[in-house]
């Protein structure tokens, strides 16, 4: 099983254009290997088993997390007609990503994922290749310039209509001192009126059960460290944005699919809303 993982590791670096750095582990990689993905290094894995050996039910949350993308794409696509997508952090591409769900509704639906983690680059990129209307750029959300100005996502993307600018569980990697209400305001700032915000994000200690602290001590060592927020906090970032219904709520709990029990709510441990900008 080691050789097995070993030259798979050595197959994904060559597979990168830029260096991978193994020192760390990776949380868009260890993200991955939560969802049964194949695109993480053994030192990710062995990051992701010490959290999972932790708390177990940090799997579940990353499957929560992406059942709402799944919803939210399809309220977006379905009820609000939106075609634009632009998904910040998006992250190594698993069964299920925005422009499969989008155009499985709407053929002309345009997407460009964001991320900078060169083995989620270099895998979209190879996703993507034969999609002309979804591009991956590689850039850090908070470089708001590239990415906004980039010529895939002006492109794709016009910003004189309705865009659907998606952070999942992306901030909880962007400290306060880096001012994430800010760099939220600059993508606000540049989509028309009618544009939206879909937000997700993992929440503070006391709504995790167990030895919650030293699975955040485990992160510190990572390549980015978490940043855990309360609802309260996770609402503020919708500042200019009208809240869809239900609003801020666990992440299970927006728009379930069939009903689901507070508890099943509250196995969550992140919360998640859908904003949009008002019509002028």
């Amino acid at each position: 099983m080691r050789d097995h993982d070993e030259e798979r590791d050595m197959s994904l670096v060559s597979a990168t254009e830029n260096g991978v750095d193994l020192s760390r582990p990776n949380p868009a990689r260890m993200y991955d290997y939560y969802l049964g993905g194949v695109h993480n290094f053994a030192v990710d894995r062995k990051a992701a088993a010490d959290v999972l050996a932790i708390l177990p039910e940090t799997r579940d949350f990353a499957l929560q997390n992406r059942a709402f993308l799944r919803r939210v794409v399809r309220y977006l696509v379905r009820e609000a007609g939106v075609v634009q997508f632009l998904d910040l952090g998006s992250g190594i591409p698993t069964v299920g990503n925005v422009h499969e769900i989008a155009q499985d509704v709407n053929p002309d639906c345009r997407v460009v994922y964001v991320d900078h983690e060169p083995v989620a680059v270099a895998h979209s990129r190879k996703l993507l290749r034969d999609n002309d209307n979804a591009a991956i750029v590689q850039a850090d959300i908070q470089d708001t310039d590239t990415v906004l100005s980039h010529p895939d996502t002006r492109r794709l993307l016009d910003f004189d209509q309705p865009v659907a600018v998606l952070m999942l569980q992306v901030l909880p990697f962007v400290p306060d001192a880096d001012d994430p209400g800010a760099i939220i305001g600059t993508y606000r700032s540049a989509c028309a009126p009618g544009s939206f915000l879909a937000l997700a994000h993992s929440l503070t200690p006391e709504f995790w059960p167990g030895a919650v602290d030293q699975a955040i001590e485990l992160y510190r060592r990572s390549t980015h460290p978490l940043h855990l927020r309360t609802p309260e906090q996770v609402e503020a970032l919708f500042d200019g944005y009208d809240l869809v219904p239900p609003g801020v709520v666990f992440t299970a709990a927006w728009r379930p699919d069939h009903p689901i029990s507070q508890q099943e709510a509250i196995s969550s441990r992140a919360v998640a809303g859908l904003g949009r900008l008002p019509l002028r």
